[in-house]
């Protein structure tokens, strides 16, 4: 199975967020998936074994307990795939962080308080006609 059609199914793409923050048993996963979901522990289950196989997840065991973690090759094919794509969000990153910088600047090259540090901002007093 591809990647993307590994990671097409929303409870298999929740699982790896689950587990990119710490290795997990498979009950602790079930326990959160079923809740969120709403899907039995053996549907749970099956997407571990199709994360598994697929070498999204590893599996090991601790006595009677099954700790999955994060594998990382189908990871990466995906990553060497998003590479072709980059340089359209990669200049508009840059592009942003060069708009930040000239606003910093800006302030600290005007002086005074920030708006929110100081009085409101001036009005002109309306002259009478």
């Amino acid at each position: 199975m591809h990647a993307f059609d590994v990671l097409g199914a929303p409870v298999r793409r929740r699982i790896l967020e689950l587990l990119a923050d710490r290795e997990q048993t498979a009950g602790e996963v079930s326990g959160v998936i079923q809740k969120e979901f709403g899907i039995s522990q053996p549907a749970v289950s099956h997407h571990l074994r199709v994360l598994r196989e697929a070498g999204f997840t590893t599996v090991s065991a601790e006595g009677t307990r099954r700790l999955y973690a994060v594998g990382s090759p189908p990871l990466e094919e995906i990553d060497t795939w998003l590479e072709h794509f980059r340089r359209f969000w990669n200049q508009r990153l840059d592009a942003l962080g060069t708009e930040l910088a000239r606003g910093k600047r800006g302030t600290r090259n005007r002086g005074g308080p920030k708006p929110s540090e100081g009085s409101p901002p001036h009005t002109k007093d309306r002259e009478e006609t």
